[in-house]
């Protein structure tokens, strides 16, 4: 199996923004993480499409970009247009998950739906064979900086044996509180994709990517 860490743009230094997606990649992020947040669905408001374009300019990572909107198909092609790779919707934010889900899949786009901490994953038992990744929160979403969650390991670890048993190659990603003390005990549940945001953008982000990366390599063995 393949980890990766996603670095959280979310906790970069914003008037620099381009050059620390450059540092990242250069220290061996494969992807970027884009929360977009509208206020609505989340309390915070972040960025849209036209970070995204300007951004889109300046790297060739994959964009990992986590919609934290309501009604998120209303978006979709738009933030394909921005320069998109993977698109993940929350279930809980879709009314219609099933149409969202082939909306991004139209794209071109690979499709993720995130589940908030306490929504079961058995809520993605008719769709799971649909998707590219599930993305488990680890926090309540909304903010960086928040503690890890510990029982969401449980799903991390519920997830990934009904990917096994359904013979499936869904991406696990895991978002909110993970640093490098934890992130053994995350991937050993199951996790493969990790989200880091202060853990990696609070101070040397390139020498904190590549503690992820070289932790990683020891799985990947």
């Amino acid at each position: 199996m393949y980890y990766k860490v996603a670095p959280s743009l979310l906790a970069a230094d914003f008037t620099r923004l381009g050059s620390q997606v450059q540092e990242v990649r250069e220290a061996g992020a494969e992807y970027i993480h884009l929360d977009v947040m509208d206020g609505a669905f989340v309390p915070s408001i972040s960025f849209g499409m036209p970070v995204l374009k300007s951004l889109r300019k300046a790297s060739d990572i994959v964009f990992d970009v986590h919609m934290m909107v309501e009604e998120p198909g209303r978006y979709v092609e738009d933030i394909k247009k921005s320069g998109a790779d993977i698109i993940t919707v929350h279930a809980e934010a879709c009314t219609h998950l099933d149409r969202v889900v082939n909306q991004i899949k139209e794209t071109g786009c690979r499709a993720g739906v995130a589940l908030n901490p306490a929504t079961p994953v058995s809520v993605l038992d008719c769709i799971l064979d649909q998707l590219d990744m599930v993305l488990i929160m680890t926090v309540n979403p909304g903010f960086g900086g928040q503690k890890f969650i510990p029982y969401t390991l449980n799903k991390v670890r519920a997830l990934r044996q009904t990917v096994k048993e359904r013979g499936l190659k869904t991406d696990i990603q895991v978002d909110g509180g993970v640093s490098i003390a934890n992130v053994r005990e995350i991937l050993e549940a199951g996790a493969n994709i990790f989200v880091a945001g202060s853990a990696v953008f609070g101070t040397d982000p390139a020498a904190r990517t590549r503690e992820f990366v070289e932790l990683f390599k020891e799985y990947e063995k």
